[in-house]
């Protein structure tokens, strides 16, 4: 058998990413709610409500969770990640998306009274703490959803 192949028979993965998966198409939808017209652009991009990023770690932290047991080393170490992953998008991330927004302004600014050229920076890169708490709910969600549909071993 190949390992590889593997990966894709377990209730990890499906819970990442389903939880990816399933915040991604929330944002989709909502745009197109919204404007109208399908997006297809929001199934690889990041920002926006819910946070797909929390959702694929905290789904995956909790399916570890619920299958390995919340003691287990594996689900502590996933648990830091699904940690550092969220406060890296609410945090750091958000700061980055600020500072473009900035730099974007003068850019405009500039661009107006001079003959530049004009290279933006994307702005949405990172998440409100809300967008990072609705996005691990999605996740914890997604994969008490699918450990509880797993086949027992």
């Amino acid at each position: 058998m190949n390992p590889f192949v593997d990966l894709f028979k377990t209730p990890w993965f499906w819970s990442a990413f389903c939880g990816w998966t399933l915040a991604q198409c929330i944002k989709m939808t909502v745009d197109l709610v919204r404007t109208g017209r399908l997006d297809l652009s929001y199934l690889v991009s990041t920002g926006g409500m819910p946070s797909a990023h929390s959702a694929l770690v905290s789904g995956l932290a909790t399916a570890i969770g619920l299958t390995e047991g919340f003691g287990a080393p594996t689900t502590m170490l996933a648990v830091c990640l699904a940690g550092i992953t969220m406060f890296d998008a609410a945090g750091v991330r958000n700061a980055a998306g600020h500072q473009a927004r900035i730099l974007n302004k003068l850019l405009d600014e500039l661009f107006h009274e001079h003959r530049l050229n004009e290279s933006r920076l994307k702005e949405l890169l990172g998440h409100t703490r809300l967008e990072v708490f609705v996005g691990m709910l999605t996740g914890i969600l997604v994969a008490m959803l699918v450990v509880s549909r797993w086949p027992a071993a």
